[in-house]
């Protein structure tokens, strides 16, 4: 089932191997499912059963001029988070990922058996990373990105040009910034009610460091680990990410 219809827009969808349902996100613009299904993914799957799926707009989903708020992409998790399986799940998700799966635990948390919340920013609107990307001028965006991201959107081949016209398009033809902007802060009291266990996953020079410590402070199951790297830690520290989720999340 690769291509799932929601509302209008095709959500590509991709499922690895079996057991208890888990679902795995990626962050904004220059994301993908590709994210987790050339790292931590195929190892999940030696226990899960895993849903990868690429946010609208994103992969090969198909594209949505609107609806990249997170109770909008909430909702497509909803939507999808059946096809593996019933019961609660767990969910992984890295940058607006992260806090896409922190809106549905907040919305749905008997759905929710756990969360994995790699690099969630907070303030949702505030992101130095980002931003930086965002205000260089189009063609010096990408060297912004570290080199291990930045070498699956640049380039000539047929896969290089058409990220980049996908992330053009993202940024020149959707609502996808504005709802970035517009995104209000999580409310403390509120997620300090969800009783799911939460693993949080920050770079050591993340300029998301400091929402990670929030959150450790705020949930009350909440486990803080660092590993080398920034932002893009699924790009930046790729095996270490991947180990660290296998060995929590799939016990011998």
């Amino acid at each position: 089932m690769p291509l799932v219809e929601r509302q209008g827009v095709s959500l590509h969808v991709q499922l690895l191997g079996s057991g208890p349902p888990l679902a795995m996100l990626h962050g904004l613009l220059v994301g993908s499912m590709a994210t987790w299904w050339f790292g931590a993914a195929p190892k999940l799957a030696s226990a899960h059963r895993v849903l990868l799926s690429d946010l609208r707009g994103h992969g090969l989903s198909s594209f949505a001029p609107s609806g990249y708020d997170l109770d909008s992409l909430s909702e497509d998790l909803g939507a999808l988070l059946p096809l593996a399986g019933d019961g609660p799940a767990t969910l992984v998700g890295h940058s607006w990922g992260a806090l896409v799966a922190l809106t549905f635990a907040l919305a749905h948390p008997e759905r929710v058996a756990r969360l994995v919340l790699v690099e969630a920013p907070l303030p949702p609107s505030r992101l130095a990373e980002l931003d930086a990307f965002l205000a260089a001028p189009a063609d010096a965006q990408l060297a912004s990105l570290p080199q291990t991201l930045r070498a699956t959107v640049e380039g000539t081949s047929r896969r290089g040009k058409k990220a980049l016209a996908q992330l053009a398009r993202l940024i020149g033809e959707t609502t996808l910034v504005a709802d970035l902007r517009a995104q209000p802060d999580f409310d403390d009291a509120r997620v300090a009610q969800l009783a799911c266990p939460v693993l949080l996953v920050y770079g050591d020079r993340s300029s998301c460091l400091k929402a990670g410590e929030r959150l450790a402070r705020t949930l009350p199951r909440a486990e803080l680990v660092t590993l080398a790297g920034g932002h893009f830690l699924p790009a930046e520290s790729g095996p270490a990410l991947a180990a660290l989720l296998e060995e929590r999340l799939c016990p011998r």
